[in-house]
């Protein structure tokens, strides 16, 4: 199958439809460029834009301490319109922007798209929390989690303008959680959906030590209802997934067989010993699908609380992700689903990141791989786990399967296999479509 007549959409309809009833009801909002959405933070914020200066800007940000609310009851209800914000990527004007986002195969670069949507949900809750009585806002806002990105039908040419949209949909007393859409400008001049997003961010102190209350939401319509249950849900889902996590309890009796099944497949019939094992027809030893790279986190990449940008995370493990699955299915992947991205400590500038990629399941088509992130400082040989990514990639044929060797592989594989079916819809290939770092 030739390369440039591949597509792969989802086969749920909703996606399919020109328009989004949220845009719709909301469209007075004006759409504000790209490049101004993180100038807007650093205003909303106050921080510097030189990094010698970060650290008497980050001092000054103690003095907002007083104007946090002591309790949720505080602050004032605030409407799911109130955090609506839609951006322009304006690719097919802007030549000079367009080379950022460029692949050599004249495709738009996916990572460049996580870095964008990871800016846009915490200047959503800023938006949503904003107080007019004061010049900067009080709380830190970071991402805590991706829950999940779902690729929809439609290509993303490098040529047509892109516009994200984005709102809170469900608040808790800390917590906001943020829903954001990506089109792309078709052929009719209208605008066609090709990403949903929902991520999780949580509001801390001005200094970004401890918790902060956000501003309650309130539902005004059947759809926003709908949202805001959605959240609830959502909620309640990651709770039940965590709890279940094969860090914390064995795995279930279906699993244990399966994984049995696989290590008797594996043991070689002239030697009747658990000890020598053999790879099954078209199949690779997990332990073989690995890549690691190294970089150095360098003031250029810091957010405005003068740590590592969450975004410039994802699209570093999302490229080696997309290497990784690219080599290990002979072919060049199509990202299908990102979920479940818990960050879990924040990366300080000058810190050594270390990225290992590893396919830990796949079924027919589908790539799973899993990417995990650590950090170390340059005076210390000391490493903390900062990330674990999930990728979900699908080839233009079947790849081979992936046999795990030991327990800790076994958990791997299993792990990969809850977030494969975790996927929304069952995807297919068919035009022209392709996602790549």
């Amino acid at each position: 199958m030739n390369i440039s007549q591949i597509e792969f959409f989802w086969l749920s309809a909703p996606t399919a439809l020109h328009t989004d009833k949220m845009s719709e009801n909301y469209s007075s909002c004006s759409s504000i460029h790209v490049n101004h959405v993180r100038d807007k933070l650093r205003e909303i914020v106050g921080v510097s834009t030189n990094w010698r200066d970060h650290v008497k800007a980050m001092e000054e940000r103690k003095l907002l301490h007083n104007f946090l609310a002591k309790s949720q009851k505080a602050l004032p209800p605030r409407k799911m319109k109130d955090s609506y914000i839609e951006v322009l990527l304006p690719l097919g004007s802007d030549p000079g922007l367009r080379d950022k986002y460029l692949t050599v195969q004249n495709t738009v670069r996916f990572g460049r798209i996580l870095e964008d949507l990871d800016s846009l949900g915490v200047l959503v809750c800023y938006m949503h929390n904003r107080n007019h009585s004061v010049t900067m806002s009080p709380l830190s806002i970071v991402t805590a989690l991706v829950d999940k990105i779902d690729m929809c039908k439609q290509s993303l040419s490098p040529e047509q303008d892109i516009k994200f949209t984005g709102h809170v949909s469900w608040v808790g007393k800390t917590s906001m959680e943020v829903k954001m859409k990506m089109f792309q400008l078709h052929k009719d001049d209208a605008f066609w959906p090709v990403l949903d997003a929902t991520f999780v961010m949580v509001a801390r102190d001005s200094e970004n030590k401890g918790p902060a209350f956000v501003n309650p939401l309130i539902p005004e319509n059947a759809e926003e209802e709908e949202l805001f249950k959605q959240g609830e849900l959502n909620k309640g889902r990651r709770i039940a997934f965590s709890s279940t996590s094969l860090l914390k309890m064995a795995p279930s009796p279906e699993e244990r067989n399966t994984i049995h099944e696989m290590f008797l497949s594996t043991l070689d019939p002239k030697t009747i010993s658990f000890h020598s094992r053999i790879l099954p027809p078209n199949s690779v030893w997990m332990e073989d699908t690995k890549l690691k790279s190294l970089d150095i986190c360098h003031p250029q990449e810091r957010n405005i609380f003068n740590r590592i940008f969450g975004g410039f995370l994802m699209r570093k493990a999302y490229e080696l992700a997309w290497a990784t699955a690219c080599s290990f299915g002979g072919s060049r992947p199509f990202v299908v689903t990102v979920d479940d991205i818990m960050f879990q400590k924040p990366v300080e500038v000058g810190s050594l990141l270390f990225l290992s990629s590893q396919v830990c399941f796949t079924q027919n088509n589908y790539i799973q791989v899993r990417v995990h992130s650590e950090v170390a400082s340059l005076g210390s040989n000391e490493h903390m786990t900062t990330n674990v990514f999930h990728f979900t990639f699908m080839s233009e044929r079947e790849v081979p399967l992936v046999f795990p060797k030991t327990y800790g592989e076994s958990m791997l594989y299993l792990d990969g296999k809850r977030h494969f079916k975790s996927m929304s819809a069952p995807v297919t290939l068919k035009k022209d479509y392709s996602v790549e770092p």
